[in-house]
């Protein structure tokens, strides 16, 4: 008999794809093909030709960063609908590059917050929640909420949509010690495997002392930590939107009088932690660990070295903890493993160079963050740290998952092999 499935089943079949993919990528692919048949007119499925002529249609009206997005989603069509993906023909990739070199475009960062405009905010919070305590303002609630939310954001270096995701049963919070919050996923942890954030409890600004201000007002057990407040000072049930972090940011910036409050953008919490500290001594594997970044290229685009307040930060001394709690300081060492790194690349089309290209790039990319070194037989030697296995594993697979996006762009099949030769242990 056919497989016959059930409407349940496809309900449940459709649901974990649309899992499978954060919902901004959904919303930014949706509205990147909405572009391209609506607005511009095109017919799908593309072709190489329609596709060049839509980029340069568009050169001058749009960034490089912009249409790159296109083209992913573009290419994301024709793969799940089944068909060739014209983006990587090479008249599609000549006018992009061709683009790329007539019309220049500096990316755009995130401003780095400094931790004196830091100070700020929380000087302004910390009196305007006890002006609204005396006076039994409905304000309050919101004020309580802001301040954890400013400050957990930043010494966690969380991005917006991480914050509202937190959840109160997945946090612990230990008075004068420190906290926990496990956050089920993000845009780093690609394998969905969680992690646990810790933070200890701090002199000044301390976002534990916060925490527990805001948690004890809340009064409730589960559910979203930071929620929607209405203007009447109702607490909802539902999490703050991660389009709402930025404004909400940027006025409390601005009502703390921080100068050029407009300027600030979500991003700026883990942009200014990594500013600080870089400046305060940790170093950039230490910097990697703590916020989850994966490569050094990623936390080295967050470090605002030559910032206008890199004097003044060097001036501030590092937070200290209440006594008897840990200092916020760089993770403790983890252990080195050795591994060694197999990787074989051949073209998908005959007497190809791609495989050189694709080699070199992994090299750059993905295997010198590691410390690599070839040897003599064509494997590389890596060394990575973790603390865990979970963390080693993390890790790797990332670095797989890397080195297979950069052999599909240029055109190649890859096989790897990460063998750990004191155990045995492999990973593929």
């Amino acid at each position: 008999m056919a497989n016959q499935r059930s409407p349940s089943s496809m309900a449940s079949f459709e649901r974990y794809i649309r899992a499978a993919t954060r919902e901004n990528t959904r919303r930014g692919y949706r509205a990147a093909i909405e572009h391209y048949e609506a607005t511009w007119g095109g017919f799908l499925p593309a072709t190489p030709d329609s596709l060049a002529r839509y980029l340069a249609d568009h050169a001058e009206t749009h960034s490089i960063a912009t249409l790159r997005q296109r083209l992913a989603a573009l290419a994301r069509w024709h793969r799940d609908q089944g068909f060739p993906d014209p983006t990587k023909a090479p008249l599609v990739r000549s006018v992009l590059k061709g683009i790329r070199e007539e019309h220049p475009s500096r990316p755009r960062q995130a401003k780095a917050l400094a931790v004196a405009q830091l100070q700020q905010m929380d000087q302004w919070l910390v009196a305007s929640i006890q002006n609204a305590r005396d006076k039994g303002d409905a304000r309050l609630g919101a004020l309580l909420r802001d301040r954890a939310l400013v400050l957990l954001g930043f010494w966690r270096a969380f991005r917006g949509d991480e914050l509202c995701r937190l959840r109160i049963e997945d946090l612990t919070v230990t008075p004068g010690v420190g906290l926990s919050v496990y956050l089920a996923r993000s845009k780093g942890d690609r394998q969905a495997r969680g992690r646990t954030y810790k933070v200890p409890a701090l002199q000044y600004c301390c976002p534990v002392e916060a925490c527990q201000d805001w948690l004890a007002h809340l009064g409730k057990s589960d559910g979203p930590i930071f929620r929607h407040i209405n203007r009447w000072g109702h607490i909802g049930d539902t999490a703050l939107h991660p389009d709402s972090i930025a404004r909400l940011f940027r006025r409390v910036l601005k009502e703390a009088g921080v100068e050029a409050a407009d300027t600030f953008s979500g991003h700026s919490f883990r942009r200014g932690f990594a500013t600080w500290a870089t400046s305060s001594g940790w170093d950039t594997k230490a910097l990697m660990e703590y916020v989850g970044w994966q490569d050094a290229q990623s936390a080295l685009r967050y470090v605002e070295s030559d910032s206008p307040f890199s004097h003044a930060l060097k001036q501030i001394p590092a937070p200290e903890t209440s006594q008897g709690a840990p200092r916020l300081v760089p993770p403790s060492s983890a252990k080195s493993r050795k591994l060694i790194v197999e990787v074989a690349l051949e073209g998908q089309k005959p007497r190809s160079r791609k495989p050189d290209q694709a080699r070199e790039a992994i090299e750059a990319h993905c295997l010198r963050p590691f410390k690599s070194h070839r040897e003599k037989g064509g494997a590389y030697q890596i060394r990575v740290e973790a603390n865990t296995d979970d963390q080693l594993e993390e890790q790797l697979y990332e670095l797989i998952d890397e080195m297979h996006q950069i052999a599909s762009d240029k055109g190649c099949w890859i096989e790897i092999m990460i063998t750990d030769p004191a155990t045995g242990e492999t990973w593929d």
